[in-house]
């Protein structure tokens, strides 16, 4: 059993390796662009913000949070990028044996979630050494909302995945799809801001939860935030479910073509 687990470990890990090398090139410069582009990215969003809006923002102070929800955006639409076209990307591989469709999933998902989380400690440590964010306020609270978040993320992915295996309509939704994201994640809003009848809207969307238990996990307890683990596990748990079956239901497809 732990033998074919470590065979299983070196496959992904040799794919990220060739991923990286392929996407990035082979200089160290290449691999640091994994978590230099989220940097980049979160810190321009933070200086624009910063720029355009007061400090606080209903008694939430505005650095964290855009921090927070910006990670957290580029998080899932990093894994719905990644994840939607990788078989279609890595299709020759498949002619190998001992490599699955998983393999090949897995290891993008990885290199997705091992860069933006190195990206997010790389943030919030110079933050906190410029004063602009403090220590998280409930260190377990955050790992498991990120956590909930690549789980569910992942998920949502493979069902995209799926689903532009089976209809090329969706290969063009995808970039759609990632923006109309924005506004309904919960990354730029908090669900304590909305009207009741809008919060409940917004809490049938699995991603919310995860991000406003990593805000949980940063702010103090003076900050009303609301999610279910329960509920958010569930939907990843059938997204994940749901999407590997559809990939393995296409893949015979995927290689006539």
């Amino acid at each position: 059993m732990f033998a074919k687990a470590a065979r299983h470990l070196k496959i992904v890990g040799a794919l990220m390796m060739r991923e990286m090398a392929t996407r990035f090139g082979r200089e160290g410069l290449g691999f640091a662009w994994i978590v230099g582009e989220p940097l980049l990215f979160c810190f321009g969003v933070m200086i624009l913000w910063s720029a355009t809006k007061p400090e606080y923002e209903h008694g939430v102070r505005l650095i964290p949070f855009v921090m927070t929800g910006y990670m957290s955006l580029i998080l899932i639409r990093h894994l719905i990028g990644a994840l939607s076209s990788a078989l279609q990307a890595n299709l020759g591989l498949l002619y190998h044996r001992k490599i699955s469709p998983i393999h090949i999933f897995a290891s993008r998902a990885m290199i997705e979630i091992g860069g933006t989380t190195a990206a997010f400690v790389i943030v919030y440590v110079i933050l906190l050494a410029i004063g602009q964010v403090s220590l998280p306020h409930d260190y377990l609270t955050l790992y498991a909302g990120w956590v909930l978040l690549c789980w569910v993320g992942v998920g949502f992915a493979l069902v995209l995945a799926g689903l532009a295996m089976r209809y090329d309509v969706f290969e063009r939704l995808i970039g759609l799809i990632s923006y109309v994201l924005i506004p309904l994640s919960g990354a730029f809003t908090m669900v304590a801001w909305l009207p009741p009848d809008f919060q409940k809207v917004l809490l049938l969307i699995p991603f919310v939860h995860g991000v406003e238990m990593v805000r949980a996990g940063v702010f103090n307890e003076f900050t009303p935030t609301y999610f279910d683990v329960g509920y958010a596990l569930l939907c990843g748990a059938v997204f994940n479910l749901l999407g590997l079956a559809m990939i393995a239901g296409a893949r015979d497809r995927i290689a006539v073509e």
